[in-house]
C-alpha cells in the first residue's frame, strides 16, 4: 500500500467567482527532504561516533579538522560503515559547497540549503563502507564548509557528522572490500581538493604496493561560479561578441580527464548538478536538485595500468579539469588498489591505448528568424585501453571500452536575459576481464544525464527592481549489467531519478512582490536481487503536496 502526505485543496463557491489571487510571496519553507533512499543498515551491534559537532560562520579558511577513531565497543570486522550529515541554519545565507575528508580521501562531498528566517534543518547520510581499510586506525578529519556572516548575510550553519560501525555477524558477514585506499589529495590535515581554472592541473605522487592487481579511481569533481551552469555557457567568441549580455563563455561540453605517469587513461563526464540558490533559489524549496546534497562521485577503472606501477619506484596520477572552463572546478579522489595475497611482486604491461587528447567538438552558431541566436555543440568519443598483470593466478587482462554521445542547444535572446538549454549526455563503459580462458567477464555501466532548463532575467524600471524565473527538467539514469563470455547480459542494477522544478523571484524597488515555486521528484532502483525502491515527492509554495512511497509490490 503506498504512503500519500496530501495538502488539502479548497474551492471557491460556483455562484461567487474568485478574486485573481494576489502572487505569492514565500517566506518560510519546510524542511528540505529528497526522495534519495535512505542507506540501509543491518541489523546487528554498533557504534556511533561523533566526528564533529561544528558550527561554521565565517569559516573561508577555517575547516574544522579533528581525528576518527574506531570505537573500542566495535572493534570490527564490520558489515557496514554509515556517515550521518545533520544540520540546521536560520536567517539569510547562500548555499554553500562543503567536503569531509577522512586520512586524506574525499569520502563525502554536499551542498548547503538556504535558509529561511524562521530556521530549517537537514540529514544527508552517505554508506563510507568502501573506506574500510582506511578506518580500521585513527585518522585525520577535515571538514570544509566555507561560509560569511555580516549584516546581511546572517546564516550560520550548525553541522553534526557521526560515523556508525556495523559489527559483522554470520547473516551480516564483513563486507567485502579493497585491500588498500590512496587519497589523490593535496593534504591529509586540511581540504583535499584542488580548484582548478583554465590550463591548471593536480598531481599526485604515489607509491603503490608492488603486488598491486587491481586499481579503481573515484573522482569527485563540481564546477564553481560561471562553472555551476556550464551547460548554458556560450562559445568565447559569442561571449565576446556580445559583452553586454552577462554571459560565462568556455562553451557546454565537459569532460574531466584521468592520467597515469602523464598518459591519457580515463575520463568521465560531469552530471548538471544545480545549487540550491541556482537559476532562482524557490525552484529548490524544499526538494532540493539532483545531486545536490549527496554528491556522487565517477569510477574510473585503471586496472590496465596496474602492471606499470609495481616497480617500487613513485608514479603520478594526475587530474585534469574540462578544457576551455571559465571558473573553477574542485577536483581529486582515491584509489581503490586491490593486491595479491601470494606474490611479493606482479608484473605487466598496458597493451593499447586509443583515447584522444580531446574530443573534436562541432560548434554552430546561427541567427533565428524571432531575433533569438541558436547555438549548437555535437561531439562524442569512442576508446579502448587494455593492459595485463601477472599474478599468482596467472596472467589477468583487463579492456575498458566507452562510448560517449553528447548534444547541447541553447537558444539566447532578449540580450542574453532569456535561455532555453536543452542538453543530452550519455553513454557507457565495458570493462572486460579475462583470465587466460578467452570467456571474459563483462559488466556495462551506462549512463544518461539529460536536462532541459530555462532561465529569464528581466530588469525592472526602478532600482533594486528584477524578475527572475526558471524551469528545469534534468534526470539521472544509471545501469549496470554484467555478463560472461558473450552471453546475454544481465541487469544488476538501476536507478532513474527524475526531478522537474519551476520558480520565480520579483522584487520591486527593494521589496519582493512575488516568491514562489514548486518541483515534482520520482526516484526509481531496482536490483537483481528483486529489491526495488519507488519514492516521488511534490511541493509547492515551500511545503510538501506529495510524498508518496511506492512498495516492490
Amino acid at each position: 500500500m503506498a504512503a500519500v502526505l496530501c495538502l488539502p485543496v479548497t474551492t471557491a463557491s460556483a455562484a461567487a467567482p474568485a478574486a485573481p489571487a494576489a502572487p505569492t510571496v514565500e517566506i518560510n519553507y519546510a524542511d528540505p527532504v529528497t526522495a534519495l533512499p535512505p542507506v540501509s543498515r543491518p541489523d546487528t551491534p554498533h557504534c556511533t561516533v561523533t566526528a564533529m559537532q561544528h558550527d561554521f560562520a565565517n569559516s573561508y579558511g577555517q575547516p574544522f579538522t579533528g581525528t576518527l577513531t574506531p570505537p573500542p565497543d566495535c572493534p570490527g570486522p564490520w558489515n557496514k560503515v554509515v556517515l550521518d550529515w545533520s544540520g540546521s541554519v536560520a536567517g539569510r545565507q547562500y548555499d554553500r559547497l562543503a567536503g569531509v575528508w577522512i586520512g586524506g580521501s574525499e569520502v563525502f562531498r554536499t551542498s548547503t540549503p538556504e535558509p529561511d528566517p524562521a530556521g530549517i534543518s537537514w540529514h544527508v547520510d552517505q554508506d563510507l563502507t568502501d573506506f574500510v581499510p582506511l578506518l580500521r586506525t585513527p585518522q585525520p578529519v577535515v571538514v570544509d564548509l566555507g561560509n560569511l556572516v555580516n549584516d546581511t548575510y546572517t546564516g550560520v550553519y550548525h553541522m553534526t557528522m557521526t560515523v556508525t560501525y556495523y559489527q559483522a555477524d554470520r547473516d551480516h558477514p564483513p563486507a567485502a572490500t579493497a585491500d588498500q585506499v590512496l587519497p589523490v589529495s593535496q593534504s591529509t590535515t586540511a581540504p583535499g581538493w584542488w580548484t582548478l581554472t583554465k590550463g591548471q592541473t593536480a598531481t599526485s605522487t604515489l607509491a603503490f604496493p608492488r603486488n598491486l592487481t587491481g586499481a579503481h579511481l573515484q573522482v569527485y569533481a563540481r564546477g564553481g561560479g560561471c562553472e555551476e551552469f556550464w551547460y548554458s555557457n556560450v562559445p568565447d567568441d559569442y561571449a565576446a561578441a556580445h559583452p553586454g549580455y552577462g554571459l560565462c563563455g568556455g562553451g557546454t561540453y565537459r569532460e574531466v580527464q584521468v592520467l597515469v605517469d602523464g598518459r591519457l587513461a580515463g575520463v568521465v563526464q560531469p552530471f548538471p548538478v544545480i545549487y540550491t540558490g541556482g537559476i532562482s533559489p524557490l525552484m529548490w524549496r524544499p526538494i532540493p536538485s539532483i545531486d545536490a546534497f549527496r554528491t556522487q562521485p565517477y569510477d574510473v577503472d585503471l586496472t590496465p595500468f596496474a602492471g606499470t606501477l609495481t616497480d617500487g619506484r613513485p608514479h603520478t596520477l594526475t587530474l585534469v579539469p574540462p578544457a576551455g572552463i571559465s571558473d573553477g572546478w574542485t577536483l581529486d579522489g582515491s584509489l581503490f588498489l586491490t593486491t595479491d595475497p601470494l606474490l611479493a611482486q606482479t608484473t605487466g604491461a598496458v597493451t593499447g591505448d586509443t583515447i584522444a587528447a580531446a574530443p573534436q567538438v562541432a560548434t554552430t552558431e546561427a541567427a533565428q528568424p524571432d531575433g533569438s541566436d541558436l547555438i549548437t555543440a555535437t561531439t562524442g568519443r569512442d576508446w579502448t585501453v587494455a593492459g595485463y598483470v601477472d599474478t599468482s593466478r596467472g596472467r589477468i587482462t583487463t579492456r575498458v571500452d566507452q562510448h560517449v554521445e553528447y548534444r547541447n542547444s541553447d537558444t539566447v535572446s532578449d540580450q542574453g536575459q532569456d535561455q532555453v538549454t536543452v542538453q543530452r549526455d550519455s553513454g557507457w563503459t565495458v570493462t572486460s576481464t579475462d583470465a587466460g580462458h578467452g570467456r571474459p567477464d563483462q559488466r556495462r555501466s551506462s549512463w544518461s544525464y539529460p536536462i532541459d532548463a530555462t532561465s529569464r532575467y528581466t530588469p525592472g524600471a526602478n532600482a533594486d527592481s528584477y524578475l527572475v524565473s526558471g524551469q528545469v527538467t534534468v534526470a539521472r539514469q544509471l545501469h549496470e549489467e554484467t555478463r560472461h563470455s558473450q552471453g546475454s547480459w544481465h541487469e544488476q542494477s538501476s536507478t532513474d531519478d527524475r526531478m522537474t522544478a519551476q520558480g520565480t523571484l520579483d522584487r520591486e524597488s527593494g521589496t519582493v512582490v512575488q516568491a514562489d515555486g514548486s518541483s515534482d521528484e520520482r526516484y526509481r532502483s531496482r536490483s537483481a536481487d528483486g529489491g526495488c525502491y519507488d519514492h516521488e515527492l511534490a511541493s509547492a509554495h515551500g511545503y510538501l503536496t506529495l510524498d508518496r512511497l511506492i512498495g516492490c509490490g
